[in-house]
């Protein structure tokens, strides 16, 4: 099967394209430029209507080591902040670029955009999704562990647009994922009856639940996510402290998990509420690997989308 079009969520891909892009990415980290001619003399306009670090950098390093150049523009310097509409925007870029990478804030957004667009539209976040963070996230596992199926990994915190993808990367891979949310703050109930279905045909099991003791035990790897996304207001903040304390990442919550367990995080972490400095500075975490592996799932994305 062909891959999708576009990538808006984790579960636009199925196992075999999970297997094809993290094969490539793991092609692209032992030899960074093997796939220089990808883009040669094409452009990739990177739409970021939110901060970014990771994102941003590795998509453009992604581009330049395929042999491409990236145009990175924000709200303020397209016509959409002046009334032009969403698909005529995206189909003025399709004559131009080679991709469209959007981080923005609605996932309807994205799909009017990747609707009327005839180059590959990839979502680098929204509210509900992150699918270019999961793929790191399961790269980072493979990594370690050789292999996916059968991986027990444990989220702990906020069911937020890193938990969703988690979630949908997890059941397509074949992992045993224990999510640990305060009552309130659980992964959105159809994201996660999406990724079961997906689950019943891999063998993954998704588990959702409120004991993050429970859902540690046992864990090769234990994952959290700040408690304060980028689409949660500042007013928020002091019910969600208090929510979430029981929740924080520490030595003793790490203890529950595997000898050998590793930390994960998507960054930037808050030291101090949802993981403890101990912990994100110490010889399990795989923090900075994530990181890093976010520049080849890019690379590996944009080689394989564009190619």
């Amino acid at each position: 099967m062909a891959m999708p079009r576009h990538l808006l969520r984790t579960l636009d891909l199925g196992p075999a394209d999970l297997t094809r892009l993290l094969d490539l990415a793991a092609h692209l980290k032992a030899d960074p430029f093997s796939r220089a001619g990808v883009l040669r003399n094409q452009s990739v306009v990177l739409y970021f209507n939110k901060p970014s670090t990771r994102t941003r950098i590795s998509f453009e390093t992604a581009i330049a080591r395929l042999g491409g150049t990236p145009i990175a523009v924000g709200a303020a310097e397209l016509q959409l902040g002046r009334g032009e509409t969403i698909e005529d925007t995206a189909r003025t870029i399709a004559r131009y670029a080679r991709a469209f990478v959007i981080r923005t804030y609605s996932d309807q957004d994205v799909a009017r955009f990747a609707a009327a667009s005839s180059i590959p539209v990839i979502n680098a976040l929204t509210d509900r999704h992150h699918p270019c963070q999961s793929l790191a996230d399961l790269m980072t596992l493979r990594d370690r562990y050789g292999s996916l199926k059968g991986r027990r990994v444990a989220y702990v915190g906020d069911g937020d647009n890193v938990c969703h993808s988690l979630v949908e990367a997890a059941a397509i891979a074949g992992i045993a994922l224990a999510v640990a949310c305060p009552r309130g703050y659980a992964p959105a109930a159809e994201i996660v009856a999406d990724a079961q279905a997906m689950a019943r045909h891999t063998g993954a099991t998704i588990a959702i639940g409120d004991d993050p003791a429970a859902a540690v035990a046992g864990a090769e790897a234990v994952y959290t996510d700040t408690w304060m996304s980028m689409n949660v207001p500042e007013s928020e903040r002091a019910a969600r402290l208090a929510a979430f304390a029981p929740f924080q990442v520490n030595a003793a919550l790490m203890a529950r998990a595997r000898p050998d367990a590793i930390f994960m995080h998507c960054l930037p972490d808050h030291r101090g509420e949802e993981v403890t400095a101990e912990v994100v500075d110490g010889p399990q975490s795989v923090v900075f690997d994530q990181a890093e592996n976010r520049l080849h799932t890019a690379a590996a994305l944009l080689a394989t989308f564009c190619d």
